[in-house]
């Protein structure tokens, strides 16, 4: 029971690794594309 309890909470915690993982790429993204937008207005 130990094991399987240890088990789901590490894919609970990769799910959530990974979904934070994604939200910081994406706002990079947005970020570097304003700046290229913004830079390139000039």
């Amino acid at each position: 029971m130990m094991q399987d309890g240890g088990m789901m909470g590490g894919m609970m915690w990769g799910m959530g690794l990974v979904w934070l993982l994604l939200i910081i790429l994406l706002v990079l993204g947005i970020v570097a594309l304003l700046k290229y937008l913004f830079s390139r207005g000039r």
